[in-house]
């Protein structure tokens, strides 16, 4: 975790504490900004200052080749100094910058880290698939008391589906598996992984039915296509009915009659068959989407470590 010395840090501290995460995936690279009033423990009051996202798609390199090539680490390296700048301009108190599936799989990784250290004095923490997952907890972390049953807690990325089971507000399993949007499109998925996750859910099912909660920015956006109201729960048959409306649609067209971004378009279809393959092995109909993820989680980590 950085920390980030100047004058303003007191001002802050008084009225809210300003935190920043980065998150380098495999579809795209994500700068989250937030205030967080501290002064009821039990209830962080919590802001949106800024979020911005950079489509870089470093998955799609790293899964057919295993290395990130130089052009693809010098975009990255742009990325990191911007990133740097609007930090600085925000007076951020301390950030944190965590890398996923594709940096952390890729054979020349300390090489980009290096790069991205020297240029904007970042650095940059590749997180194991469990250390992801944790991170992912920590917005849910009182949850399972309050709907008193057991969550079942589904976070689809480009490269990697993390999976945590939350009872009575302890996270008592979680697993990183090998299967993610950008994975399935370059047909880059290991053979079984499948099976795996099946027997993970089965393995760790209790007695009372689970509460599904989806994060990641393609179940956001189905929850959106669904027209939804904030905490709707999204249920099966709609995931299915829209799925079934994208594909429908030649690629090229997708992103003007459904409003996504170019390089959503092609991922949200396989998202969609992941949630809605796990849904079926937690033998569930709906899926909650409250909108936060990895860099919402290691925000809030940073304020507990504090």
């Amino acid at each position: 975790m950085h920390r980030l010395n100047n004058e303003t840090n007191k001002a802050l501290i008084l009225r809210a504490m300003r935190f920043a995460a980065i998150d380098i995936g495999s579809n795209a690279v994500r700068l989250l900004i937030k205030d967080i009033d501290d002064s009821k423990a039990a209830n962080h009051q919590q802001e949106r200052i800024a979020y911005y996202r950079v489509p870089l798609r470093l998955g799609g390199e790293v899964f057919e080749r295993g290395k990130l090539s130089k052009a693809k680490t010098k975009s990255l390296v742009k990325v990191m100094v911007a990133f740097r700048h609007l930090i600085d301009v925000q007076e951020v108190e301390a950030f944190r910058a965590v890398a996923t599936s594709a940096l952390r799989s890729a054979k020349n990784r300390d090489d980009v880290i290096a790069a991205v250290f020297r240029k904007s004095d970042i650095k940059i923490e590749c997180l194991s698939g469990e250390e992801e997952a944790g991170l992912i907890f920590q917005n849910f972390k009182n949850v399972s008391s309050k709907f008193n049953r057991d969550l079942l807690c589904i976070d689809v990325g480009g490269g990697s589906t993390e999976l945590s089971v939350v009872r009575a507000n302890e996270r008592i399993a979680w697993k990183s598996f090998k299967l993610g949007t950008v994975r399935m499109l370059k047909g880059t998925t290991p053979e079984g992984e499948w099976e795996r996750i099946k027997a993970f859910v089965n393995e760790c099912r209790g007695d009372k039915p689970w509460l599904a909660i989806g994060t990641g920015g393609n179940i956001n956006r189905y929850h959106r296509l669904a027209r939804l109201e904030k905490d709707a729960n999204l249920s099966v048959s709609a995931i299915e009915s829209i799925m079934k409306e994208l594909s429908a649609v030649p690629l090229a067209e997708r992103s003007a009659l459904f409003g996504l971004k170019r390089n959503r378009a092609d991922v949200i279809v396989p998202a969609g068959e992941i949630y809605l393959k796990i849904l079926q092995f937690a033998e569930t109909d709906f899926i909650w989407v409250p909108k936060v993820g990895l860099a919402d989680g290691v925000i809030v980590s940073m304020l507990r470590d504090r």
